[in-house]
């Protein structure tokens, strides 16, 4: 059986013999088969290739037609999902849809575009150096998150835009192997709102009901005002909270590890680190000031070493919140997609409807 003892990608008990099976996914092996890897005769790198033929890189990519969700692996368990590393042009990573279903659910439990997924938010590329998500140059996605499934795992992508991807690359490893019996199921879901209603705060997740532990946050913040936007704090209501939650944060760069704005010496500062970051900042004008509005963000945090764990229900906020005159605190109507990961037992309560492709549009 394999370690299930933090991430797999963990060194504690690497060296131990293991009668789990390594398989793999791609464009290259549809299906994961043992030794049927490489014997495309057929796709999208057969130009290249016609000198050298099979086995030589002739389908290292699939085309996803318009408005067409396709599937990307479908696994026969117990087993885990290890690694999956994807790429494809930058400006599609908002329109291609990825759902994760876990023992043949008929809803997803994973469901958000790639780029929210992965980290990167806003269509424009960064690097991520963190634990369970690496983005590397130049847009190499990965995902280390353990996910474990007991029937089966089936992922599919929806491309939402009105013209093809030509390029999707992927690989999807995993491990069939036991699984125990208290191993719970990774879910992750996407909501943005743009712009927040004057007054209200960010819903990052709700309803969710059942055992398990928050393990992750993502958000592409967007700033709608002059000033500082990152005065909120995040709330974590569970297990019965009502009108007051257990865990409260004291502000946004709090929450992602940073204080006092994120700034130094005039300017923001970027930094990804293996639990927390701020890697993505994308300012209006190369020379604007520090707190112009149209400024965009991008933030994780990963509760690995401190999952917030609950026994019965869920629901997690977070304010947007800036200075007005006076020195008072003013409720920002900032443009604001979250992503948020958590482990919990099945089924899962159902998501809130998944936006269009004019909701989910970088503009």
């Amino acid at each position: 059986m394999e370690s299930f003892h933090g991430l797999a990608t963990g060194l504690n008990d690497i060296f131990r013999l293991s009668n789990a099976l390594t398989r793999s996914i791609s464009a290259e092996n549809f299906t994961g088969e043992k030794g049927r890897g490489g014997m495309a005769t057929e796709g999208t790198g057969k130009g290249p290739a016609r000198e050298l033929g099979q086995g030589w890189k002739v389908s290292p990519s699939i085309v996803v037609p318009a408005r067409t969700t396709v599937t990307l692996a479908e696994i026969e368990g117990p087993g885990v999902i290890q690694h999956i590393w994807n790429t494809c042009l930058m400006e599609k990573t908002r329109s291609l849809i990825m759902r994760f279903y876990w023992d043949g659910e008929e809803t997803p439990s994973i469901e958000a575009p790639i780029g929210d997924l992965f980290c990167s938010g806003w269509c424009k590329r960064c690097n991520v150096n963190s634990l369970p998500i690496a983005v590397n140059p130049t847009g190499g996605y990965n995902s280390y998150w353990p996910m474990p499934f007991r029937k089966s795992a089936r992922i599919t992508l929806e491309n939402t835009a009105d013209d093809k991807c030509d390029g999707y690359y992927y690989q999807i490893t995993y491990s069939l192997t036991d699984v125990p019996d208290d191993a719970a199921y990774m879910h992750a879901q996407y909501q943005r709102t743009n712009p927040l209603p004057y007054g209200e705060v960010v819903t990052l997740l709700d309803g969710v009901k059942g055992k398990g532990q928050y393990v992750g946050t993502y958000i592409a913040w967007g700033s709608n005002n002059n000033g500082w936007w990152g005065e909120g704090e995040i709330k974590f209501y569970m297990d019965g909270d009502r009108d007051f939650a257990t865990i409260v944060g004291t502000g946004t760069e709090d929450y992602f590890g940073g204080a006092w704005c994120f700034e130094q010496g005039g300017k923001y500062v970027s930094y990804s680190t293996p639990f927390l970051g701020l890697p993505q900042i994308i300012l209006p004008t190369e020379n604007g000031s520090l707190w112009d509005t149209q400024s965009r963000f991008g933030m994780y945090r990963w509760h690995i070493p401190d999952p917030i764990r609950f026994q019965s229900d869920l629901k997690v906020t977070i304010q947007a919140l800036g200075w007005r005159s006076g020195g008072r605190y003013l409720p920002l109507q900032d443009d604001i997609a979250s992503t948020v990961w958590w482990y919990q037992t099945e089924p899962h309560a159902p998501y809130p409807a998944f936006p269009d492709r004019n909701a989910l549009e970088v503009i």
